[in-house]
């Protein structure tokens, strides 16, 4: 008996942790996003990431205080503009490119809900550029610029 499959995600939904796992390739402690509370494929989308004092990177990082890492929140940003790119039919989930005018306003602590917000500002020639956001408690942890690429577009034999 076959059956059909419903899509992983329609525009202007929401995602659960196991449809990310089916967008994302990355598995723990690197899947950053808890859930998508809402995607709209190649525009933006909206993520949560819930911060737990059990953390690996806390053991390291500022162990009397803790702090999430910068490069831990960039890379959560990262994932939520990965499924918004993924979602666009561009084919694998695209690579973090690059990263501008990033701007840390204040730290990220055990306990924080982080509100991730990533939105397509431009693109083309496999390029998709994203404004993107990280708020606790309404305010801006984490403002800047993300570029997202499509390993296939920019590889020189074109193959992933």
């Amino acid at each position: 008996m076959t059956t059909t499959r419903e899509p992983v995600v329609r525009t202007g939904t929401s995602l659960t942790n196991d449809q990310i796992r089916e967008i994302l390739p990355h598995r723990w402690p690197f899947l950053l996003l808890d859930r998508v509370d809402r995607v709209e494929a190649g525009v933006g989308g909206v993520a949560v990431k819930n911060v737990a004092a059990t953390e690996l990177w806390f053991q390291g990082h500022f162990p009397s205080t803790a702090v999430l890492p910068g490069v831990i929140v960039i890379e959560a940003m990262a994932q939520l503009a990965g499924v918004v790119f993924a979602l666009a039919g561009a084919g694998p989930i695209g690579y973090l490119a690059s990263v501008r005018a990033m701007k840390f306003r204040r730290p990220i602590v055990p306990g924080d809900q982080i509100i991730l917000n990533a939105d397509r500002t431009a693109g083309g020639r496999g390029f998709s550029e994203f404004k993107v956001s990280a708020r606790v408690d309404g305010q801006i942890a984490a403002e800047g610029t993300i570029t997202i690429a499509d390993p296939a577009a920019t590889s020189p034999t074109g193959k992933v």
